[in-house]
C-alpha cells in the first residue's frame, strides 16, 4: 500500500514544482501547500502541518538550506531538498542543518517516493529517540532533587534513608503531586529556612 504523505513544495521554478507534485501524485501523496520563497516556509509549514517539506535550494530571496535550519529549529519537520546539482559543501550544510533527503532536478516518481519515505520514517526515529531522551532526563533530574530531599530530611529530622524517602513518598501520595514537585517544594522551603517536622 502506498504511503499517503502530506507534502509541502517551496520552490521558485513553476515547472519544477509541477513535476514534483505529479511524482508526489503517482506515490499516493497529496501535496498540501506551495510556496515560491524561503520567508514562506515557516508560514506554510504552520499552515499545513504537512508530513514532509520538499525545498529547493536556490530560492530568490535566500538560501533553501538555511531554511530547512530554521524549520529543524522552530517547527522540525522532515526536510528533503531539491538541487539541481548537489555540490559538497551544499550536502554538507544540509546534513548540518537536520536535512533527511536530496531529490535531483528533474524529479522522478519512483525515487522521490523512497526518498520521502527514508525521510520522514527517519524524522520519526529521530523524534523518538529525542523524546525518550528527554524522559531519560527529567527522570534523573527528578531522582536527583528527591535525592537532595531526602538528605534535608536526614539532617534536620534525624531520619534515616528509607524513613526519608517515606517520608516524601507519603506526602506525594497524600497530595497527588509527583515525589518530584514535593522535593522542590521540601528543597525551596529549606532554602528559605522553614523546615519543620510533618505530621505523621
Amino acid at each position: 500500500m502506498k504511503p499517503h504523505w502530506r507534502v509541502l513544495i517551496i520552490d521558485d521554478h513553476a515547472p519544477s514544482r509541477a513535476a514534483v507534485a505529479e511524482a508526489v501524485a503517482a506515490q499516493g501523496g497529496q501535496v498540501v501547500g506551495n510556496g515560491s520563497r524561503a520567508e514562506d516556509v515557516l508560514r506554510l509549514l504552520d499552515k499545513y502541518r504537512p508530513d514532509v517539506a520538499v525545498i529547493a535550494v536556490g530560492l530568490p530571496d535566500g538560501d533553501g538550506v538555511q531554511a530547512a535550519r530554521e524549520v529543524m529549529t522552530v517547527s522540525p519537520c522532515p526536510v528533503v531538498m531539491l538541487t539541481s546539482h548537489t555540490d559538497a559543501p551544499v550536502v554538507s550544510r544540509a546534513v548540518d542543518a537536520g536535512v533527511l533527503g536530496f531529490l535531483a532536478k528533474p524529479v522522478r516518481a519512483e525515487e522521490l517516493g523512497p526518498t520521502l519515505h527514508v525521510a520522514v520514517h527517519r524524522f520519526r526515529e529521530i523524534e523518538a529517540m529525542r523524546e525518550e531522551n528527554e524522559q531519560l532526563r527529567r527522570k534523573l533530574e527528578s531522582r536527583k532533587l528527591v535525592e537532595r530531599a531526602k538528605g534535608v530530611l536526614m539532617t534536620r529530622l534525624g531520619l534515616s534513608e528509607p524513613e526519608a524517602f517515606r517520608r516524601i513518598q507519603k506526602t506525594a501520595m497524600d497530595t497527588r503531586k509527583p515525589m518530584a514537585e514535593v522535593a522542590q517544594a521540601l528543597l525551596l522551603t529549606d532554602e528559605a529556612g522553614h523546615v519543620r517536622p510533618a505530621r505523621s
